[in-house]
Formats: C-alpha cells, sequence, structure tokens
C-alpha cells in the first residue's frame, strides 16, 4: 500500500522532516524538506489529496529526490489523504474522499460549498463537509501553511495534463506558463470549482497557488504507474529555478 511506501521513506529520509498531524483513520501525514532548509523563498508541494491520485505520492518521492533550484526550499507533503488511498487502493479505485466522506479538496475556506458540483452528501466524491475544515487532514494542512508562510503553493492532483492557477480574480499566470513549460500542460482557468487548497491560498492568504492535473486525459482512474506522468518528475525543480517572487 503506498501509505507503506511513504511511511518507510520518512524513517528513512535523512533531511528536515515532520508530522503535520493525523487522518480520520489515525494514520499520520508526513512532511519532509527538499532544498534549503533556511532559504527565505520556501514553497509547499502537497500530493494525492483525493484517495485514487495516491500515484502523485511516488511523484512526491520523485521531487524529494530531484531537489529545488533557485534558492529555494520546499516542503513536501507525499500523502495528505491516506485513508482515502488505501480506500482506492484496497477495494473501491475510484474513491476521491476521506475515510468520513468528505472530499478534502472542497473542505478549504474559499467560497466553500459554491462549487457547481459541490454535495453535502457523503461519498466518494465532491462532498464538502459540515463547514470549512471540519477534516483533520484539511485543518493540518491550514496550520501547517499558516506556519511555514510558503511565498508559492503547488497541488498535484491527477489527471487531464492541465494547470489551474486562477480563483476569484487572483492568481499568478506566470507560474503556470513556467509549468507549462516544464511539462508540456495547457493553463486553463477552471469555473465552477471552489473550496480547493489552491483556491484557499490565493482567496485568503493572497499567494501564488498552483493545481497541476498530472498525465493525459486519456489514462484511466486510478493511473498506477508512476512513468505514465514521468513529464512531471522535473517540475518542481524547474519551477523553483525559474519563479521569481
Amino acid at each position: 500500500m503506498i501509505y507503506d511506501e511513504i511511511e518507510k521513506f520518512y524513517g528513512s529520509y535523512g533531511g528536515p522532516k515532520c508530522v503535520l498531524g493525523s487522518s480520520v483513520g489515525g494514520r499520520r501525514i508526513f512532511a519532509v524538506h527538499a532544498g534549503e532548509e533556511c532559504a527565505k523563498r520556501q514553497l509547499i508541494a502537497v500530493y494525492a489529496v483525493h484517495g485514487r491520485e495516491w500515484i502523485t505520492a511516488r511523484l512526491a518521492l520523485e521531487h524529494a529526490a530531484r531537489g529545488t533550484g533557485g534558492g529555494w526550499g520546499c516542503w513536501l507533503i507525499p500523502l495528505l489523504n491516506p485513508d482515502g488511498a488505501e480506500i482506492s487502493q484496497a477495494f473501491c479505485p475510484m474513491w476521491k474522499a476521506n475515510l468520513r466522506g468528505v472530499d478534502l479538496n472542497c473542505n478549504f475556506d474559499a467560497d466553500w460549498g459554491g462549487g457547481a458540483s459541490n454535495t453535502r452528501v457523503r461519498g466518494a466524491e465532491n462532498c464538502v463537509g459540515d463547514r470549512p475544515f471540519s477534516e483533520p487532514e484539511t485543518k493540518s494542512l491550514r496550520a501547517f501553511t499558516v506556519k511555514v508562510a510558503p511565498l508559492v503553493t503547488l497541488s498535484f492532483h491527477t489527471k487531464g495534463g492541465e494547470i489551474y492557477w486562477e480563483f476569484a480574480g487572483g492568481g499568478d499566470r506566470r507560474g503556470a506558463d513556467i509549468l507549462a513549460e516544464a511539462t508540456g500542460y495547457v493553463p486553463r482557468l477552471l469555473r465552477g470549482s471552489s473550496g480547493g487548497y489552491k483556491d484557499w491560498c490565493i482567496y485568503r492568504l493572497g499567494i501564488p497557488a498552483y493545481t497541476i492535473e498530472c498525465g493525459a486525459d486519456r489514462l484511466s482512474h486510478p493511473i498506477k504507474d508512476v512513468n505514465d506522468i514521468k513529464e512531471c518528475f522535473g517540475a518542481l525543480k524547474f519551477f523553483t529555478e525559474r519563479y521569481e517572487r
């Protein structure tokens, strides 16, 4: 299971690391630091927000191995939704939500509940929860983000080969263009979606934030081979070498 892989990786990681908190099911949410620990420019990269997108946790390991450039430091959170990943791998492949049936990328305080597909009904996807940050996973990420005070955040999802960079009129297109150069993906304006981590970072924290939908749209969920998203392997290092803020 992917949680076991990430737990083992965390245990052997020689750089700065910490545990953000725990999931609904009591699994730990790990973070490791790559690049310059004391750099003024810090970035947070989040992976496996949705259960069925657990392959991005292996992408995080690729990013950790390659590090950062441009004097940046980066906190990588390989597996934000360990319970959802377990559900997807074990018996319900298309499951996106956490163990309580809440879609974590609809649970942030940025026009919470305003998305076109949002629902209050618990299930595999699109449930916003009882209130913003009702889930321990999103609470932990919120607290960690405020503590780190990153200049930028990246969220790696699957699939579609697109990059989202805007919310409610805010955002920075420059970073999307850099990520597009790194991956070959296309920057898009996303309508009818809200309550995501990217949205919250832009709307509430006033910082650039990007969602990268890894993998071609022809691929099927869940993607199981990290080489199917290999165009993203160098994205973090490429971004930090070129993005100025």
